[in-house]
């Protein structure tokens, strides 16, 4: 977009990685968040010995402008890319995501196949119940963002590196990707463990409905949280998330030998 200078980085929203052993974990953030909102997870994955991998993704942690600069074509480019590294090194990899970081997984799984060894996501979105969405591909031509929803935390004092506002032409390109994964979700023979807040201001339940009934080709697992809002990586259920994850990924491991 012309005039819009690039930015760096905000301070919290680099990306990471963590070098351990042959099995890998790629971790995405969400729609407007950074590898922030996964700095703990990667920490309790990568202290339990994994190889983890967390991709800062074009057009965010800068400034939301930026964002309408971007598509699902380069969010998906930049965490398949880091796939595709993640595999040079590991042999097992598992893909892991909060929010549209959750949708990017899914999606991988539906390149890839069995390359997947196994997708975590964390209140995935895949669409949405408010009719005033239907509005953003003409809103976008006049209006670049709205104020958005971020820091949707329950735990006091917990504070989320994300956005402000809602780039309207990134969220147009957020809705095409949601009807390319939707579309596929039956491709995806890799096992699933979702979980899903009780109470999230961002994600509506729909979301969680639609995985769980158009991945109709694997096995799919998900797991309720009680005491979180939308960015539960970072909230009261945190834990319940790490330890399910390292279970899911030592019962899906295969061991050769």
């Amino acid at each position: 977009m012309a005039g819009v200078p690039r930015r760096s980085v905000i301070p919290g929203a680099e990306p990471f990685e963590h070098d351990g052993g042959d099995i890998g974990v790629l971790l995405v953030h969400g729609f407007t968040g950074t590898p922030q909102s996964m700095r703990p997870w990667g920490a309790f994955l990568a202290e339990a010995g994994l190889t983890v991998s967390c991709p800062l993704l074009p057009g965010h942690g800068t400034h939301w402008q930026e964002m309408n600069t971007t598509t699902w074509h380069d969010w998906f480019g930049a965490a398949d890319d880091a796939f595709n590294r993640l595999r040079q090194r590991c042999p097992t990899v598992f893909v892991m995501g909060l929010s549209m970081g959750g949708t990017l997984t899914l999606r991988l799984a539906e390149v890839h196949g069995s390359a997947v060894a196994g997708v975590v996501t964390v209140n995935p979105s895949l669409g949405t119940d408010r009719r005033v969405a239907a509005l953003a591909p003409v809103l976008s031509r006049f209006v670049p963002g709205v104020i958005g929803v971020n820091s949707d935390i329950k735990a006091p004092g917990t504070t989320e590196v994300a956005y402000r506002r809602l780039p309207l032409r990134a969220f147009v390109s957020l809705r095409e990707l949601w009807a390319v994964a939707v579309a596929d979700l039956g491709r995806i023979t890799s096992p699933i463990l979702t979980f899903r807040s009780r109470v999230d201001h961002v994600v509506e339940a729909t979301s969680g409905l639609i995985l769980l009934e158009g991945a109709t080709s694997c096995a799919v697992s998900e797991r309720i949280l009680e005491n979180s809002y939308h960015v539960a990586t970072l909230d009261n259920d945190r834990q319940t998330i790490f330890q399910g994850s390292l279970q899911f990924v030592d019962t899906h491991t295969v061991v050769s030998g």
